[in-house]
C-alpha cells in the first residue's frame, strides 16, 4: 500500500537512484512489514535549484545539494518506534551502500486510511468491511 516519491538532484547516478528505491523498499519490508512486492516509486530528478533547503540547515542540521526528499504514503496504524526505526534503517543503509551523508536524507511519512487507495480497475481494494 505505499507510495513512495523519491526527490534528489539531477546529477544523481542511475546507480544513486536505484540504491534509493532499494533501500526504502528494504526498509519497508524489514521494519514496516510491508508485504512482498508492494513496491510502487516515482523517483525524480531536479534541478539543483529546484531542491529547496534551509542552507543555515535546521535544528542542528546541515544539509548540501545532494539532498535527498523520501516521502512515503501509507496506511496509518504504525507505532513510534517502528516509524524511528525506518527512519535510521533508511539513513544508515543509504550512508553505507551509497556513502550519502545521513543528514542529507529527509524522510516524510503521511498515514492514510486504507480506503484512499486504489491500485487499478477503479475499485477500492481495501474497501471496509460491511
Amino acid at each position: 500500500m505505499p507510495l513512495v516519491r523519491i526527490d534528489l538532484s539531477n546529477s544523481a547516478s542511475p546507480e544513486l537512484r536505484q540504491t534509493v528505491g532499494d533501500v526504502v523498499y528494504d526498509a519497508m519490508t524489514a521494519v514496516a512489514k510491508v508485504p512482498a512486492n508492494d513496491k510502487f516509486q516515482i523517483v525524480t530528478g531536479h534541478a539543483a535549484d529546484d531542491l529547496v533547503y534551509p542552507k543555515e540547515g535546521y535544528l542542528g542540521i546541515d544539509y548540501t545539494d545532494d539532498i535527498i526528499f523520501i516521502q512515503v504514503m501509507w496506511n496509518a496504524g504504525r507505532s513510534t518506534e517502528v516509524k524511528k526505526a525506518f527512519y535510521r534503517k533508511i539513513a544508515d543503509d543509504l550512508h553505507s551502500r551509497a556513502g550519502v551523508r545521513k543528514q542529507d536524507v529527509f524522510i516524510n511519512l503521511v498515514d492514510v486510511l486504507p480506503e484512499n487507495w486504489s491500485f487499478g480497475n477503479g475499485e477500492m481494494q481495501y474497501a471496509p468491511k460491511q
